[in-house]
């Protein structure tokens, strides 16, 4: 697929079923890169948007860049649930972060959504980001929660069942998966924990980390 192909809205406009817990990988580096081209999928009073996942981080266990690190408290507790749910935490004050819990109950770990290729609902995505440029609708972690109205409300939520928010399946293969240093963090910064789909226009960070 070419950059101009790539930037194109897709004519799918269909359901996208849920991922089973069951095929999720019980574990935080598979289940990153496994994410890469399944589709996030939000259902609004307007309508359903979704996006296909281009771009991942892993926090695994006893990372000390991960929220979990210090262990269970009442604010991370999500990320200790069973893999396949969401764990939302607010970041600067303004940008909500999307998180997969990763590993089994009671192991705390989680794999950050950073970027989508839009796909169903691109006009709903344009009007809760007020832009109309497609690449930058939902590149970057902050900016796919603004597109898709994700906030507190899900933190806790069964990603794996159709409803408000739910991981789905994608209709063709990912394509080349890369790997790097994961984005803006200070601790444990040099583990190859990030993934992303190569040649995308999609995914965030220096370009120098998708080459």
């Amino acid at each position: 697929m070419g950059r101009a192909d790539a930037l194109k809205p897709s004519r799918h406009n269909g359901r996208h079923p849920p991922l089973p817990h069951a095929e999720l990988p019980v574990n935080t580096v598979s289940l990153a890169r496994y994410l890469i081209g399944k589709i996030l999928v939000r259902e609004m009073a307007e309508g359903l948007a979704s996006g296909r996942i281009v771009e991942t981080e892993a926090y695994v266990v006893g990372d000390a860049a991960g929220h979990a690190y210090g262990g269970m408290t009442p604010r991370n507790r999500s990320l200790f649930l069973e893999r396949g749910h969401a764990y939302v935490y607010l970041v600067y004050g303004s940008a909500y972060m999307l998180n997969v819990s990763s590993e089994i109950a009671g192991i705390g770990a989680g794999v950050l959504i950073r970027a989508l290729e839009p796909r169903d609902g691109i006009p709903i995505m344009q009007r809760n980001r007020q832009i109309e440029r497609l690449r930058d609708l939902a590149r970057g972690p902050g900016r796919l929660t603004a597109a898709l109205r994700v906030d507190y409300r899900f933190d806790g939520l069964d990603l794996c069942r159709e409803g408000p928010l739910w991981l789905g399946r994608c209709d063709h293969e990912p394509g080349e998966i890369g790997q790097s240093i994961r984005i803006g963090i200070a601790r444990d910064a040099n583990r190859l924990l990030r993934f992303y789909l190569r040649g995308s226009p999609f995914v965030s960070g220096p370009r120098l980390l998708t080459e």
